[in-house]
């Protein structure tokens, strides 16, 4: 982790906290459970980062993270995780002061976005784009928590996929007077990618892929396919990207209304 990473949709990634706690399937087999024992570190713990809390004010300062980057924040933890609370406010201030970096928020915990977002938040900040994880239909209602938070961006990562997702039946959780949303009203991007790197990766239906790739398409929602997933490197990736004929490396052009 750090000034660079081989997430395909970032440039580099910040952990000013690490550590987490397992919420629904998709964690089961979470890279950061795995790794962080080999640190010596106990993974269920969480704990404020000593060496990288403040790594985007030095990348600034070096030029080691060129302008425009995309920051994958809290890799290694959620930003929105109870434990952080009594350091969320100084690391909000390190996003406040490096607008040349783009920070790509992404949480499991969507409903308590609205309560600890900066008191200068606004519309959002023009830097952060927000999102959630959805592995499956039932952790699509995860969708509902970020819509109500405003931002420049709200995207969803369906990695690993698990299940089939119609974003455009959110408004199951909605109350009623939001019914009858659909997936362009709400979001801006969508991720997905199969489980990888494992003997006993689950597998990812590519229809379901499929699927969501046809929802954005129809919405005019950016999709990036990271990979199929499974056991095999195919082109240097788990299971390959190509989807019918081509790989999906789009990202978002517009910016979302609260």
């Amino acid at each position: 982790m750090g000034e660079t990473t081989g997430i395909e949709w970032a440039s580099a990634t910040w952990n000013p906290w690490m550590g987490c706690h397992k919420v629904s399937a998709g964690c089961k087999n979470c890279y950061m459970f795995r790794d962080m024992p080999h640190y010596g570190k106990d993974p269920n713990v969480v704990v404020r980062s000593k060496t990288t809390f403040d790594a985007p004010l030095k990348w600034a300062k070096s030029g080691k993270v060129q302008p425009g980057a995309r920051i994958f924040t809290c890799s290694w933890s959620d930003w929105f995780i109870a434990e952080a609370d009594e350091w969320r406010a100084e690391a909000w201030d390190v996003v406040r002061r490096t607008p040349q970096f783009t920070y790509l928020i992404l949480t499991k915990r969507p409903e308590r976005i609205a309560a600890h977002l900066p008191a200068d938040w606004g519309n959002g900040y023009p830097n952060v784009w927000l999102g959630t994880s959805a592995e499956n239909q039932e952790q699509a209602k995860r969708v509902w928590p970020l819509l109500l938070a405003p931002a420049a961006v709200r995207f969803v990562s369906a990695e690993p996929l698990l299940g089939p997702i119609d974003f455009n039946a959110i408004d199951a959780f909605c109350p009623d007077w939001r019914k009858g949303i659909t997936i362009g009203t709400y979001l801006d991007w969508v991720i997905t990618g199969g489980e990888s790197a494992l003997k006993d990766a689950r597998p990812c239906d590519l229809d379901w892929v499929r699927s969501i790739r046809d929802q954005c398409q129809a919405a005019g929602v950016a999709l990036f396919h990271k990979q199929h997933g499974g056991t095999r490197k195919i082109d240097g990736v788990w299971g390959g990207r190509e989807l019918d004929g081509r790989t999906w490396d789009e990202f978002p052009q517009r910016v979302n209304e609260p």
